[in-house]
Parts: C-alpha cells; structure tokens; sequence
C-alpha cells in the first residue's frame, strides 16, 4: 500500500457515533428522483436533438455552431446527471422502486447501451474485503503504475461507444445461438467496471432473465439505431451517429475524469482496513453548483457514499454537514474532504510520476546488482 495516502494514524473512526448523526436520513425519497430523472433526461432529449436540427433548419452559420455547441454542453451534463441514476438503482431498496427501474432502463439504460444488468456487480466495490483487490471490478492502482495508465483509463473512451454497439448488436446474438459462449460473455463482457481484468461471478436464474430482457431490447434499439437514416432520409451515412458517437465520448471522458477523483487509488493488490478504504475515497464538499455538474446524484461524496452506501443522494450534502459539525476534530473523515477535482487529480498524477520514477531506480539498481554479479 502506498504511504503517500493521508495520515492514518488518527482514532479509529467511530462508526456508531456517525450513525447517530444522520439515522433520520435513510429514507429515500421517491418523488425527487422521479422528478430529477425525468426532467434530466427529458430535457437532454430536447437538447440532442438541438444539435442535430439546428443546421437542418437554419444551416451552418456561426450562430447555430455557437447554439450546437451549448446544445452539446447541457446535452452532456444532463445525460450524465440521468446515466449516474443507475449508481442508486443498486443501493435502492428492492421493493417499491420497481416503476422508477423500468423507467430508467426505458428512458435511459437502453437508450445508452448501458442497461441496469450491467453495474449489478457495484456492490462488490462496496464489500469491506473486496474493496481494492482483484474482486473489486472498480479499482485500479492508479497511484502505483504511472501515469500512461491515467492516459489509457481516459482514452478508452474513444472507442468505448463502438465496443458497446459491438456488444449488443453482434455479441448478444451470438450468445442466442451459441448458449455455450454465455458463461464467458456474462463474466468478461457484462459488466460496467474500471479493472478490464475482473470477472463477473454468476448470476441467479432471476438475474439472467433480466440479462435476456434487456439484452433483447438493447439489440433492437440498436438494429434501429443503425439503419434509421436509411429509412428516415435515405442516408448510407446517418449524421445522427456522428453526434450519438460525440455525445457518447463526452459523457465517457467527463465520467471518467470525475471516477479518477472518487478515490486516490493508493491500495496495490492487498485487503485494505476500513479505515484505509474510507481514507483512500473522497468527498468535495467545496464549490457545490460546479461540483454537482461533474458529480451529479451524490457521487461528489464518495467517501460519504462508502460510509453509507444506502443514504439516498438527495441526503448526503445534510449528512456532510451534520458528520462534519458532529464528528470530533480527529476523526479520520475530516481528512476525506478535497479542496477540488483539480486538485485531486493533480496530485493523483504527481503519485503517479514518483511511483514511475521508484521503479526506473529500482530497475537501474537491480541491472546494476546483475552486472557486477556477472563479473
């Protein structure tokens, strides 16, 4: 584990105390998610297809490439606000959201390529012996391998959009007619994760009918998606795809760039103790109304949200401020807070840099303990 990780020698945090302070907070308020959700993807709606009629009707000028590009903005930050939905959909209590998870999927999973089923193996990110090991599927050590690794995690959203046609339209098929690639595909290639190595655990006979379900409607969607401008306007080139693949890139990268703030990544491979899992996640209290546009749904609170997985994300900014008015001086959560997301990268990058730097010494040391050995 790396040492550049915040002071851990401070009290054990006292978890029943935290409890306390914010036990009146658990219960999930149907009617404002359903009310941010649908305005969020609803208005996005409206503004997608800004983009795509605004030269239809008015052509190219200056004016409508500056409306296109603010169609573009708010298209991306209320997409992600509608996507990140799916984060509560696994902590949500099972019974009495059923309408709120359809809808989702409806209005939203399927119309992304990014259906419920496939973040079901979130929880795993949230059990204390998983965490940061090769069974959390949400964790790389980002802090220990240099920062090409950083690079690459940004970069794969270039072809992520086209990979998760690939998966829909050509792999589900696949495993319609060939049953016997099902077990692979269900453990490589269903689920959302940031480690391409981890391997999903099997499903449920309940779990995979949802899988077929929403696979079947994923490929459809799809099918659609791909000849619709032939249809639509005779077009062997539908310019919707052109936006689609835009709109799909930016939502991947500002996610991804806000994922490289939600933890510092400092674990290497070994079981972390809670206290170090909540060290290593952080919270951005600061600078609410931008902080809200890259971390929409509560995912700005994120050693919040590891705290207390189940705390609904209309809670957690009055949860913050309760833990952090209530909590003693030296509890371990006052060091979870970061000052921004900038910031937090940044350094993210400079651990990066020096874990590079001990490892080109640690090779030049060791080439050079083989040359004198060899003469």
């Amino acid at each position: 584990m790396s040492s550049s990780s915040p002071d851990a020698s401070c009290n054990a945090f006292r978890f029943s105390e935290a409890r306390a302070l914010i036990g009146d907070l658990q219960r999930p308020n149907q009617a404002i998610y359903w009310v941010d959700f649908l305005c969020s993807i609803l208005v996005g709606h409206v503004f997608l297809h800004g983009i795509f009629l605004l030269p239809w009707f008015y052509g190219f000028t200056p004016q409508v490439w500056a409306g296109m590009g603010v169609c573009y903005v708010l298209t991306l930050i209320l997409y992600m606000r509608a996507l990140m939905f799916i984060h509560e959909l696994v902590h949500l209590p099972e019974k009495g959201f059923t309408a709120f998870r359809v809808a989702w999927n409806a209005l939203c999973g399927i119309f992304f390529f990014v259906p419920s089923f496939l973040y079901y193996p979130h929880v795993d990110h949230h059990r204390r012996k998983h965490y940061g090991t090769e069974h959390d599927g949400e964790y790389l050590p980002l802090s220990n391998r240099g920062p090409w690794l950083i690079a690459v995690f940004i970069g794969q959203a270039l072809i992520l959009p086209l990979l998760a046609i690939f998966r829909f339209a050509v792999i589900s098929p696949l495993c319609w007619v060939v049953p016997r690639l099902r077990p692979i595909v269900h453990r490589h290639l269903s689920t959302m994760v940031v480690d391409p190595f981890y391997e999903r655990p099997d499903a449920s006979p309940k779990v995979m009918r949802i899988v077929l379900l929403q696979e079947a409607l994923c490929f459809a969607w799809c099918v659609w998606f791909l000849i619709r401008g032939g249809i639509l306007r005779d077009q062997w080139l539908d310019p919707f795809w052109l936006i689609a693949y835009a709109v799909g890139v930016g939502i991947l990268v500002l996610n991804e760039v806000r994922t490289l703030g939600a933890h510092r990544w400092t674990n290497d491979g070994g079981e972390m103790s809670f206290s170090e899992q909540l060290l290593d996640s952080v919270n951005y209290p600061k600078h609410a109304w931008a902080s809200e546009l890259w971390g929409p749904i509560g995912t700005r609170y994120h050693a919040l949200h590891h705290l207390f997985p189940r705390l609904p994300y209309h809670n957690l900014g009055k949860a913050h401020r309760r833990l952090t008015e209530g909590l003693p001086a030296d509890s371990i959560y006052h060091q979870t807070s970061a000052e921004s997301l900038v910031s937090e990268i940044a350094a993210l990058w400079a651990r990066a840099r020096e874990a590079r730097g001990r490892k080109a010494v640690s090779a030049d040391a060791s080439e050079s303990t083989n040359v004198v050995a060899s003469t």
